[in-house]
């Protein structure tokens, strides 16, 4: 590409832009760009939300299916079947932190079952209050293991929309 710089009795005088270092910048940034693009992909976790939340009605529609619940609180995790009502809690640990082993091996049992054998859909909810909050990794945890175990349709709800709620 030349341009003409000075018009003077000799003529003009041609100068070369080098756009190599522009073509340098926008092969990085594409390079960029396409990296990005494939790790937001990759880097999510979809959940879909699951029962009821507290902006409907609480009309109670009789499901025909046992849901498996899970609630995680500050100081323990509940796992609940709706229709039978058999909750179990999972206590902290001596040390302060939850129980993930006796977690995942619970929920391991509750796939196995006759209830969940074929299916893949569970749905969790947190009890934070300023009195007692849950950190936010727990919940992705909890998310984590059940994935781990099985449970790919995982949805995400509040206390008072899971299909079985613990009486504690």
């Amino acid at each position: 590409m030349g341009a003409a710089v000075g018009a003077d009795e000799k003529g003009s005088v041609n100068v070369e832009l080098n756009i190599i270092p522009f073509i340098d910048l926008m092969s990085c940034l594409t390079a960029f760009l396409l990296v990005a693009a494939v790790w937001v992909n990759i880097a999510q976790i979809n959940i879909a939300p699951k029962g009821k939340t507290r902006d409907t009605q609480n009309v109670q529609v009789e499901d025909e299916n046992v849901t498996l619940s899970i609630l995680v609180k500050s100081d323990s995790l509940w796992i609940g079947l709706s229709r039978v009502n058999e909750f179990q809690e999972i206590t902290k640990s001596p040390d302060g932190s939850h129980d993930w082993e006796k977690f995942e091996t619970s929920l391991k049992a509750q796939k196995a079952s006759a209830f969940f054998a074929d299916r893949s859909d569970l749905e969790i909810a947190a009890s934070s209050t300023a009195a007692s909050p849950v950190k936010y990794e727990d919940v992705i945890r909890a998310m984590d293991i059940a994935v781990r175990v099985g449970f790919k349709d995982v949805g995400l709800s509040d206390e008072a929309g899971l299909a079985a709620r613990p009486q504690y």
